[in-house]
């Protein structure tokens, strides 16, 4: 009995995928061998047509003629009904032919709406980031500054995992210049990984610029969103983890204010983490400044002189990180014969099934 339902359950779920496929869909790979199929089938079928019509021309001779008057006489009967066998026959050859040319469908779109962001992480691997930051919770890579920064980043995509969001996250790891650890992407093992590998004592020494321009940091996060064609979508953010000495504000004569016109240009809000080991808001010339500019995109500043500061700014941005984003979402090619093959099985069993069980259908003509 088991076995049975099984069928009628697969048997059910083949005729609706049979029944939701369009033929816009699907692409073939053998579909040169199925025309070939095809068109032996119909040369066979008007062979046999030939080969019919031509006997009957010869046995007419053999036939007794009776008069018209008789043929009211006759019982009418459901005598076509015995063709329903070859009905069933002649409907599953097309999709034989079908499966033949093993169709499938090739990456088909799907786009879903997800609670959730797209969130750049921009990580300072300066040198000023060297400075010592005693956050025992969260680093284990050392008491600089940077690898407190890159446990905090760590903390937060685990906080953004644990949460029902599907977040679009990347990484972006900065000094002179800014460079794309990680591209956009929901592969937030990923995204743990390259924090890893940039956390790494080895690594972070070998980073080649020592100095810290953070304009390039958010141009190039926000050169990201416009290269994934996410500017004109909502739920856009830059996450940025450093201790905001920016060489253009300090020895160039650039602004604060100039330092984010591209994310206010973008509408992206920025939410800056101020890492400074005992240096609370206002202990930092700067955080003034800072603030301003930071709320003018839309996000927020926190000036994170320990451990507890931190953990609070990264639960603050997990909490103000709630919203809705869009996905695409590309399925991989799948095979799509099975409906086809099944479905033409079965209409011949059912036709076998007639035949073997009521005499009647074994009548042909």
């Amino acid at each position: 009995m088991g076995a049975l339902i099984e069928l009628a359950r697969r048997l059910g779920s083949s005729f609706e995928e049979l029944r939701t496929l369009t033929f816009q869909d699907l692409r073939f790979w053998h579909g040169d061998e199925a025309r070939l199929t095809a068109i032996a089938l119909v040369a066979v079928a008007a062979a046999m047509l030939v080969v019919r019509s031509t006997l009957r021309v010869r046995g007419s001779r053999e036939r007794v003629g009776l008069p018209a008057l008789l043929a009211p006489l006759e019982r009418r009967s459901w005598a076509f009904a015995r063709h329903v066998p070859l009905v069933l026959l002649v409907s599953g050859l097309p999709l034989l032919v079908l499966a033949l040319a093993d169709p499938y469908t090739a990456l088909p779109q799907q786009r879903d709406t997800f609670p959730g962001r797209r969130i750049c992480l921009l990580i300072d691997a300066s040198s000023s980031m060297t400075r010592p930051f005693q956050a025992p919770g969260l680093s284990r890579g050392g008491t600089a500054t940077f690898f407190a920064t890159v446990a905090a980043a760590d903390r937060f995509v685990q906080l953004r995992t644990q949460g029902p969001y599907r977040d679009l996250m990347a990484l972006v790891e900065f000094g002179d210049q800014a460079y794309v650890v990680t591209p956009f992407t929901t592969d937030y093992d990923n995204i743990r990984l390259s924090l890893s590998l940039i956390g790494d004592l080895g690594e972070y020494v070998r980073f080649p610029d020592q100095g810290t321009i953070l304009t390039r940091a958010i141009e190039q996060g926000v050169q990201l969103f416009e290269t994934f064609d996410f500017l004109d979508a909502s739920g856009n953010l830059l996450v940025i983890f450093s201790d905001g000495e920016d060489a253009e504000v300090a020895h160039q004569g650039g602004t604060v204010a100039g330092v984010v016109r591209a994310a206010v240009a973008a509408e992206v809000p920025i939410y800056f983490v101020r890492t400074r080991y005992g240096q609370a808001f206002g202990s930092v010339v700067s955080d003034a400044e800072w603030r301003a500019a930071v709320e003018r995109t839309g996000g927020r500043f926190y000036a994170a002189g320990d451990e507890a500061a931190i953990l609070s700014a990264i639960q603050d941005i997990d909490r103000a990180s709630a919203g809705e984003i869009e996905i695409a979402q590309y399925v991989n090619e799948r095979a799509a014969f099975g409906p086809f093959a099944l479905a033409a099985a079965s209409l011949w069993s059912l036709g076998a099934a007639l035949m073997l069980a009521v005499p009647y259908f074994r009548r042909f003509p």
